[in-house]
């Protein structure tokens, strides 16, 4: 009798302290951070943070002129180019420079990249415009990305490309500016052809797995051209996509919503 007392008693104790350890443990996101720096969080495992005045010795290694004494920094660990939209219309909709572009191996093990993108201003409050911009329009981007357990495809198109578009792939400023990336590499090649042969377009750049990519597993082609001829051409490109990843078993489908 004594023995079954003593053991409900412990267990009670044992239950009480599992209690209080979940309630003040860190196990469980609060979905808050109250740093004056952060701006905001968005798909792909994106952060944007501001910096009002980013110390001298690290302003000269990013080789960002002394004149600019606030940036924007938005990080993912998945998506690039989607991210790189989403930069230009937020350089163009505020009083900032881009001031890099850096890609990196990730996707969290999948077949593409993460992306680092830094905004920088003499004023903060541009900065944090920026951010705040480019973390709006990620979902209408994510909207291009089409994925699947064997592979994704992108598209992606803009009438007048600005100073992300031209920092990270030359982008002519002003100019349409189309992008298509496919994985595996072969579906990307087979984007490329399709969207050069649908229209008159002038390809701008070539990545492949160990040129022009962080290794990542795709196949990237940039053009430009005329609006109507750039359009044309990317969504030939989804189309020719889009029907090899089904060929193969698989279901292809948009992260958020197609935007066109």
């Amino acid at each position: 009798m004594e023995g079954d007392l003593l053991k409900k008693i412990m267990e009670a104790v044992e239950d009480a302290g599992g209690r209080d350890e979940k309630a003040v443990g860190p196990s469980e996101a609060s979905n808050q951070c109250e740093l004056p720096e952060f701006v905001g969080a968005g798909i792909g495992d994106t952060v944007g943070l501001v910096i009002a005045n980013l110390d001298a010795s690290l302003r000269e290694k990013i080789n960002l002129d002394p004149k600019y004494r606030s940036i924007g920094i938005v990080s993912s660990r998945t998506g690039g180019a989607p991210h790189v939209m989403s930069a230009d219309t937020a350089v163009k909709a505020t009083n900032t420079i881009i001031a890099s572009v850096e890609f990196a191996r990730d996707t969290k093990g999948g077949a593409g990249h993460g992306s680092t993108i830094i905004f920088a201003s003499e004023d903060v409050s541009d900065s944090r415009r920026a951010v705040e911009v480019m973390l709006d329009e990620l979902d209408e981007n994510f909207g291009n990305v089409y994925g699947c357990d064997a592979g994704h495809i992108e598209l992606h198109y803009t009438a007048r490309a600005s100073f992300a578009l031209e920092k990270a792939w030359g982008a002519p400023i002003g100019k349409a500016f189309g992008i298509t990336v496919g994985a595996p590499p072969a579906v990307g090649m087979l984007m490329a052809d399709v969207a050069l042969k649908t229209a008159n377009v002038d390809i701008v750049t070539y990545a492949s797995p160990s040129s022009g990519t962080c290794y990542s597993s795709e196949i990237i082609i940039t053009f430009t051209g005329d609006a109507g001829a750039v359009k044309q051409a990317v969504l030939q490109a989804r189309e020719a996509g889009l029907s090899v990843l089904r060929g193969m078993g698989q279901n292809p489908l948009s992260t958020t919503s197609p935007a066109w």
